[in-house]
């Protein structure tokens, strides 16, 4: 019995220590990768520890071994927390909302969480395909995406789903999912600042420009967004 109890009091100890010292997040990601930046930036909204390793392009392989272990699809950034394990920078992002106390930025209403998902989705289905083949061509120098007519309608293609943006802009008047920053906006706040920072003939956007404005006035879009990194 008395050996039972102290199990008892240790696992409570266990459980006390736990709470007051939760364990820190580590990320794994170069931290010039825009999807990286994606987590980066929420913990700094979110005031969380983490520690990064340097994976991917220049770093450690993601396709060793030990990387596909944790993602067979060999991308970054990966996130560990505890025995979670996590790829996808968009579902990280819902992740860490719902469980580090981000429901200002992921409401749990189903409402008001809705235009948030949706413009996520935007930005991972429309927006970030619109841009590869520019992005590629203007800023990485690929000599595979080099194709003159090719190169010109994707920076039409980018152009206009950025107008698309513009518009949602114009409707709300501050942020992508209403008046309130909301975690639609980190996704799409770096692919804004991918646009500014890609050498091409931007057209007159002045909702988005307005918006790339605002959003520097947050300390994490400083460090990880607006950085002079695309």
């Amino acid at each position: 019995m008395l050996r039972q109890l102290l199990m008892s009091v240790n696992r409570a100890m266990n459980k006390l220590s736990n709470w007051m010292e939760p364990a820190m997040l580590k990320i794994l990601g170069r931290a010039s990768s825009i999807n990286v930046r994606k987590v980066l930036w929420l913990c700094d909204e979110l005031d969380l520890l983490y520690e990064r390793e340097e994976w991917g392009e220049g770093y450690k392989s993601t396709h060793s071994p030990e990387f596909i272990a944790l993602n067979p699809n060999a991308m970054i950034p990966v996130l560990i927390d505890e025995d979670l394990t996590m790829w996808e920078s968009n579902a990280i992002l819902r992740y860490l909302a719902t469980a580090y106390g981000g429901d200002w930025l992921y409401p749990d209403n189903p409402r008001a969480r809705a235009p948030v998902d949706q413009w996520m989705d935007w930005q991972s289905t429309e927006l970030n395909t619109s841009w590869r083949y520019a992005f590629m061509s203007l800023v990485r120098n690929s000599p595979a995406h080099q194709d003159p007519r090719l190169l010109a309608a994707a920076c039409k293609g980018w152009s206009h789903t950025m107008g698309i943006l513009n518009q949602q802009l114009e409707h709300t008047g501050r942020y992508v999912a209403g008046r309130n920053f909301s975690l639609a906006d980190i996704p799409i706040g770096l692919a804004v600042n991918r646009w500014f920072e890609t050498p091409l003939d931007h057209p007159d956007l002045p909702a988005v420009r307005t918006y790339y404005e605002r959003l520097t006035e947050r300390h994490g879009y400083t460090i990880w967004g607006r950085n002079g990194t695309p």
